[in-house]
């Protein structure tokens, strides 16, 4: 990956690097709705791209422009928040979400009057690892949420996904067929098979059997899975990105500092934004091969015409 034609140094306190803006990065171009005035009568952005910021000023932010928490947390919710904590690394080396989006995230949730605010993945390493290590067990208990484990079959129920294409049956875990409203929150980073993880790959960390979705053909189960129940809000975290060798990555090398955040309503839209953005911090990957973002939107799940929608580009 060549680094310079995407990336530049900027003078202050220290060397940031970030993405440039050029063709297919015109999604992080300006901070004025992408369709003009028909955008401007829209009450909430259906779609927030911010950058340049540090994690927690990134997300409230964004949030702001969606018409803040209580748009989506009401008084004795029960909430579930989903991060990707699937690996045993730290937060330096992106394999997991930044723990301060999932602690803030606790916090404005239980400001809005949410009852209880539970935080969980389906792991790949072993949970007793990735909980403490990815940095969002101790910020979960610290913003006083609940850390539910997700490593036993018990904790799942089967249920059906009437509207997928593939995948009919999947056994989803417990908190998120109980919980009132889920944020949907993944970490943005390159996957072997998938080619990229966002919002909807994420989807792959609240059902048990991973391996049905893997022989059912990849793509469009991650789209199918996506039609049940789906998160109140979708907030791709792409502070630090993991450009190479995911999901899980083998060391510093595969992290690019990119400084970003997008959040939608639409998981298709916020997808598409975030697929484009990955690549070009991954050029050896052709966005219209991600081939889980248009079988979601053949779903309904969303757009991928991020012209038809009120984007807010914001650069703080």
């Amino acid at each position: 990956m060549d680094r310079r034609d995407f990336l530049k140094t900027l003078a202050a306190a220290g060397a940031m690097l970030t993405v440039k803006n050029n063709g297919v990065m015109d999604v992080m171009a300006s901070t004025v709705p992408s369709n003009g005035a028909a955008a401007a009568d829209s009450k909430y952005a259906d779609l927030a791209a911010v950058m340049n910021g540090e994690p927690v000023p990134m997300l409230q932010a964004a949030l702001k422009e969606l018409g803040g928490i209580e748009r989506f947390v009401k008084k004795g919710n029960k909430v579930v928040i989903k991060p990707n904590i699937g690996w045993d690394r730290t937060p330096e080396l992106a394999g997991n979400t930044n723990p301060e989006i999932v602690a803030e995230l606790i916090r404005l949730s239980l400001a809005a009057g949410a009852s209880e605010v539970k935080v969980f993945d389906h792991t790949c390493d072993r949970q007793q690892n990735c909980y403490p290590h990815s940095g969002i067990e101790d910020a979960v208990k610290k913003a006083g949420g609940i850390m539910v484990p997700a490593d036993q079959q018990s904790e799942y129920v089967q249920v059906d996904v009437p509207k997928g294409k593939s995948l009919k049956k999947a056994m989803v875990h417990k908190a998120i067929v109980d919980c009132d409203v889920w944020f949907n929150v993944p970490i943005l980073k390159n996957h072997g098979g998938a080619l990229m993880t966002a919002a909807m790959k994420n989807h792959m960390g609240i059902v048990w059997d991973r391996r049905a979705i893997h022989s059912g053909g990849l793509h469009q189960c991650i789209a199918d899975i996506c039609t049940y129940k789906p998160a109140a809000l979708h907030i791709v975290d792409a502070y630090r990105t993991l450009a190479t060798n995911g999901p899980q990555g083998r060391s510093a090398a595969d992290v690019v500092l990119t400084k970003a955040l997008f959040a939608s309503t639409d998981i298709v839209a916020v997808d598409t934004a975030a697929g484009k953005f990955f690549t070009q911090v991954n050029k050896n990957i052709n966005f219209d091969d991600i081939e889980h973002i248009p079988d979601a939107q053949a779903l309904g799940l969303g757009t991928m015409n991020l012209d038809k929608l009120n984007v807010k580009r914001i650069k703080l």
